[in-house]
């Protein structure tokens, strides 16, 4: 696992990051975009005291919806070594937070486990993430993650492809993810707040109810019974979605959309999560200046 031929997510672009940027716009140098309590994960996650969210600069996918492209597209992070990540994760673990909740972190995994080793967080650690992942990085990490919190964003290849610019990416997604539950085994709990174990996120897109469903039944026969899943439905148009570029998408879900995702979610009898629609807003964005 290194920087000077990047191969830490499935595109490998090989690229030495210590001199230039990789496919992920990302050097070698972990760059944060925002680090504070955030009050707005799963329950089980947040807490009452909020999870210790650290947004890292930068992504290895390209999703025309993106709600946070400023922070994946435009690398507008503060560059910070692995002792001052360290520093970033001792304050928000003594400022009470439930977790250490990194978003995105992936390409930058390296740093991150350097950090942990020299930090010795008290509280889980959560690794926040597209589920578009190499199961060798993810194996670099075990010991030092608690919590996965991976999507699982597409069972059509011709869909990753179109709106996040991936190839094959059930496939990876489905060994990231048996990797993680392989380091975590079954979801553990303590007092309503989760220390151990995987949340599968899957975030129902506008006009795609059937993928959904296909999504939710792929996940139910190919991963774990001993994870979560998180039905999600808190999609706005954002990033490059437009009349022009991809009509189809560029409005919330409707009702009617959601809820046939939620009955197959229901009917497949998942452990986890059904998001409110009312979450469809663009107040649950990071605000960078915080």
């Amino acid at each position: 696992m290194t920087y000077s031929k990047c191969d830490l997510c499935p595109r490998q672009c090989g690229v030495d990051r210590n001199n230039t940027h990789g496919f992920c716009l990302c050097s070698a140098r972990a760059s944060v975009t925002r680090a504070a309590k955030h009050f707005w994960e799963e329950p089980v996650i947040s807490g009452k005291n909020g999870s210790g969210t650290i947004f890292f600069s930068g992504c290895t996918m390209r999703c025309v919806f993106c709600q946070n492209s400023e922070i994946s597209r435009k690398n507008v992070g503060k560059g910070v070594s692995d002792s001052e990540l360290c520093d970033i994760i001792l304050s928000l673990q003594n400022d009470g937070a439930e977790n250490i909740n990194l978003v995105n972190p992936v390409h930058f995994a390296p740093s991150i486990k350097n950090a942990l080793l020299m930090a010795k967080p008290e509280i889980p650690v959560v690794w926040n993430s597209s589920g578009y992942e190499r199961v060798e990085t993810l194996r670099e990490m075990e010991g030092l993650i608690d919590i996965y919190l991976p999507d699982f964003k597409y069972i059509s290849d011709e869909k990753a492809m179109k709106y996040s610019g991936v190839s094959n990416y059930a496939e990876y997604a489905a060994a990231a993810i048996n990797e993680m539950y392989r380091q975590t085994g079954n979801v553990k709990e303590e007092n309503g707040l989760m220390k151990k174990g995987v949340i599968v996120r899957h975030l129902v897109l506008p006009s795609m109810p059937l993928q959904s469903v296909k999504t939710l039944r792929f996940i139910r026969e190919n991963l774990p019974e001993g994870i979560y899943v998180s039905l999600m439905g808190q999609y706005i148009p954002a990033g490059d979605v437009s009349d022009d570029n991809f009509p189809e998408i560029n409005r919330k879900l409707t009702r009617k959309e959601y809820n046939t995702a939620k009955h197959e979610f229901m009917n497949l009898g998942f452990d986890g999560f059904c998001q409110e629609l009312s979450a469809a807003s663009a107040d649950y964005v990071p605000i960078l200046k915080d």
